[in-house]
């Protein structure tokens, strides 16, 4: 069993089992509350918003502090996968669509209008979507992550989880640092700062990084690489600490990236045994054992790819060749930018302590794509600002009030969190200039693919139309309506790089929440927490649209009349194509408006209970919540493209609910100065999950619910008409449950073993529906039922080795660090289409070194994927590439390494 080999692979690398993360504060003087003599295993948190012992704070964390991600080379929160075994963070089509998942729960695809199922904080400060933070973060003090909803601290509201990023703080003590690595793929990395006093009461830090590497694609037609990075950051920050009381700290960042990505390959069965053809080119049919490929020929949309110009290699080598066939003169190119400032203050008032944390951020991205991954040019974003363009500006404030009374019996905190973020989204996604050739023959090959002639003329040359014409004797294969087939895919082929010129979205969010969180102390062995939130959010949100697809509106006054006939089903073909994602000049210069607005309770209750002093129990509940929101996308304007948007389009069809989740968990912590175990068995239970789904046409953006009915398979089928439920039996959709355990021992003077193991069964229930009016579920999500979340495997496994030890009497210490994570199988689709499975695998991470006295120096040799484990992050459906819908997949990174010499005084 593949599962089996994954986990002695990761035992060879130390232990089947997670990096035992150590959990840190967020306030940068709460770690001088600790006696630095106490073993490492004893840390300070500020999971509930005052500092604890981590062995004390009866909740689910784990965290990595600095010592362990220079170990580890993590620079950016997705390296934090190979530490954290409940935490996957990935990216897709745009690094500003990445995202992260814990126990299996994250928000899937590249819609902004989204939120992060995930929360990302970098000093207290939110960012919008999880994807904003992946970048070069530069010295990083520690990083927390908080399983399960946070529903009552954390600053925003997230219903699967927090990271929270703190960077290295000024010091007044004079000190610097500097770094250059270069490893293959000619990468280069700089990273240098200095931090001192500039006062008795004020000291500074100012630090920047530099990377560029080539990318890990090669694109054979245009030249150059792709999924290279060329990127930057510069941070500034000032400390003032005027008395023992009051504590400012002010923060400027600025960071800018100008890349190309992200390509994608072909998913071959040698890789996804299942991405075979299946009886009837039916993608929801299970393929036999043996049958060709997806790329294969016998795909009649594959010989017409191919007569178009696509080069054959591109559809027979293997998925994890990284040599792409883009179309000629269309690029991947992009630029990100993202800069901010923040103030967090904490002061003493009395006997109690305010903290206030003030932020403000600007991001923008645009990537241009060859959106279709073929050779051919079906569709294609421009390279210029307004290329899947997105920008956020975001202001936040949080307070937060803490103290105790009744004789320290009770400690209390309140606080309030406000939140006003400007999303501004713009497209120019566009038809290819080959479009007109290839969509005729996505009808043609419906009615017969030995009659695709994918050079001619509608696709049909003259012996075809012939041939359709003389059918039925002479009476023509559609009868009376025969030239109007013709006509219409004549009319089809002259969409010739036309549609959208340029869409804008603008959504403004206010969200205003107040909360309480109190620990009672029964006895000085029991305590009772409990903390309640109550949030008001308002979004806001208007469109605008110019499009030159006039052909559009011409079909479909040609085709309406026959949609209710024999031939109804080629008339709304036809339509579709001619009228994709409801690109159309019927909306050019349409304007739409609409606003939404929720509140929402959430919170937490906790009891816990330490019958020794190096034991804790705990039992919780907890609710969390994520807003709802529009889709940020015209195609849901209508159910189908059969009738005019500007007409019959309505913004309540771009609305998804707000997504809440219900919490249990118990757990134990155990924790001495040798060893550290904890353990936690976790059911969460999400109503109106939020799921965006890309079905290879358009992206679909629905709430998952339950049906307390037998809905008698009817969920399961291909008619959106079926599988309604009635209100009142709605429940709760996607069930997250399972068993996390984490250890850290330091069996021996400088070696340390962490380890860590989480098993969830993250799955949908049986009997899904959509909204909870009881609405069907879409049809294109009907192997969702009763199976397993996209990205969510069962089990996985992660583990590290650390020897330090010194090198005879030269003052020297050599590192020897080596950790592995390891995964059992899961499908990387969130519609769960056979053929995106990703089997099991182990990866490795290794580094091996020699540091001068006191840390002055090091230089290190180091490996990331150590033994260039092949495996993706997404398979998806490749853009209108179907008789039967093919996969195209966006590869990890394969495996790099290199040499870093370091030095800081």
């Amino acid at each position: 069993m593949k599962l089996a080999l994954n986990l002695s692979a990761c035992a060879f690398a130390l232990a089947a089992v997670a990096t035992a993360p150590v959990y840190a504060q967020s306030q940068s003087e709460a770690a001088d509350q600790v006696d630095e003599t106490v073993d490492s295993n004893v840390i300070v948190v500020t999971a509930q918003g005052r500092a604890q012992v981590l062995s004390d704070v009866p909740v689910a964390i784990s965290a990595i502090n600095s010592e362990q991600l220079q170990k580890s080379g993590a620079t950016d929160i997705r390296e934090l996968n190979q530490l954290a075994p409940s935490l996957l963070v990935s990216s897709t089509g745009n690094e500003a669509n990445g995202s992260a998942r814990i126990r299996g729960i994250g928000t899937v695809g590249d819609n902004p209008g989204l939120e992060s199922s995930v929360a990302v904080f970098i000093d207290g400060v939110y960012r919008s979507r999880s994807g904003n933070a992946l970048s070069e973060l530069g010295p990083i003090e520690r990083v927390e992550i908080l399983r399960g909803p946070q529903g009552t601290l954390g600053g925003r509201n997230s219903s699967a989880g927090m990271i929270s990023i703190t960077t290295a703080g000024p010091e007044f003590n004079f000190g610097g640092h500097a770094s250059v690595s270069y490893g293959n793929y000619d990468q280069l990395r700089i990273e240098g700062g200095v931090t001192g006093p500039l006062s008795d009461t004020i000291a500074a830090r100012i630090d920047g990084v530099y990377l560029k590497r080539d990318g890990f694609y090669t694109d054979v037609v245009n030249g150059t690489d792709i999924n290279n990075k060329d990127r930057y950051i510069v941070r500034g920050q000032l400390l003032f600490e005027p008395n023992d009381g009051l504590s400012i700290r002010v923060i400027g960042d600025y960071s800018k990236k100008d890349e190309s990505c992200c390509a994608a390959t072909f998913v071959q069965p040698e890789f996804a045994q299942q991405a075979r053809i299946s009886p009837g080119l039916d993608p929801f049919a299970l393929p036999l054992a043996g049958s060709p490929g997806l790329t294969n020929a016998a795909n009649p949309i594959i010989p017409v790819l191919l007569a178009l110009g696509q080069n054959s290699n591109a559809l027979t080598q293997s998925t994890f060749n990284r040599d792409i066939y883009a179309t000629a003169g269309r690029s991947y190119a992009g630029e990100t930018e993202d800069f901010g400032a923040s103030v967090e203050i904490n002061a003493e008032l009395g006997n109690m302590n305010l903290t206030s944390i003030t932020g403000y951020r600007e991001y923008s991205n645009f990537q241009a794509s060859d959106t279709d991954y073929t050779q051919v040019d079906i569709l294609y974003r421009e390279p210029n600002e307004n290329a899947g363009a997105r920008e956020f500006k975001t202001f936040t404030q949080e307070l937060r009030l803490q103290g105790s009374a009744f004789d320290d019996k009770l400690d209390w905190l309140i606080g309030g969190f406000y939140a006003n973020e400007k999303l501004e989204t713009r497209d120019n996604l566009r038809f290819g200039t080959q479009y007109g050739a290839f969509a005729p023959c996505r009808v043609v090959n419906a009615v017969n693919p030995a009659l695709a002639s994918p050079t001619s003329t509608g696709c049909l040359s003259a012996g075809g139309r012939a041939a359709l014409q003389a059918a039925n004797g002479g009476a023509g294969a559609f009868g009376a309506a025969t030239p109007l087939i013709f006509a219409g895919l004549d009319n089809l082929a002259t969409i010739n790089d036309k549609g959208t010129v340029l869409d804008v979205y603008n959504q403004k969010s206010e969200n205003f929440a107040v909360f309480t969180h109190n620990i009672f102390h029964i006895t000085d062995n029991l305590d009772f927490t409990v903390g309640l939130r109550y949030t008001n959010e308002t979004k806001d949100f208007n469109a605008a649209f110019t499009n030159d697809n006039t052909m559009c509106p011409t079909q479909r006054a040609l085709f309406t009349p026959l949609l209710g006939g024999p031939l109804a089903a080629l008339a709304g073909g036809i339509i579709g194509l001619s009228c994709q994602g409801n690109s159309t000049a019927e909306l050019d210069g349409v304007t739409l408006a609409d606003s939404r607005s929720e509140n929402e309770f959430t919170g937490t209750a906790i009891l816990s209970y330490k019958p020794t002093e190096d034991l804790l129990l705990y039992g919780s509940y907890s609710r969390g919540y994520k807003a709802g929101g529009f889709n940020l996308d015209r195609s849901a304007l209508t159910s189908s493209t059969l009738g005019n948007p500007a007409l019959t389009g309505d913004t309540a069809n771009l609305q998804f609910d707000q997504e809440t989740v219900d919490a249990f968990e118990i757990g134990a912590k155990y924790s001495t100065r040798e060893f550290s175990l904890s353990v936690a068995a976790f059911r969460q239970q999400f109503q109106n999950f939020q799921l965006n789904t890309f079905n290879g046409s358009v992206f679909l953006v629905q709430n998952i619910n339950g049906c307390s009915d037998d809905l008698g398979g009817a969920d399961m089928d291909a008619d959106g008409t079926t599988g309604n439920c009635a209100a009142d039996n709605v429940k709760y959709g996607v069930v997250a449950q399972g068993v996390e355990l984490e250890a850290s021992i330091n069996p021996v003077s400088y070696v340390n073993i962490s380890m860590g193991l989480t098993y969830t069964d993250t799955s949908y229930e049986n009997d899904l529906v959509g909204r909870d009016t009881g609405t069907a579920l879409d049809p294109a999500l009907r192997l969702l039922p009763g199976d397993n979340l996209s990205n969510a495997p069962e089990i996985t496994a992660t583990a590290s080795l650390s020897y330090t030890p010194p090198l005879g009497n030269s003052g020297l210490t050599g590192l020897f660090y080596v950790n592995a994570r390891t995964t059992s199988d899961y499908n990387t689709g969130s519609d769960l289409l056979y053929g995106k499975e990703q089997d099991g695998f182990t990866l490795v991470n290794a580094r091996i070194g020699v540091r001068g006295p006191d840390d002055k120096w090091a230089i290190e040799g180091w490996a990331q994927n150590l033994f260039n484990i092949n495996y993706s992050q997404v398979a998806f459906n490749t853009p209108f590439v179907a008789s039967q819908q093919t996969y195209s997949a966006f590869l990890a990174e394969p495996r790099t390494y290199g040499i870093t010499l370091r030095g800081q005084f």
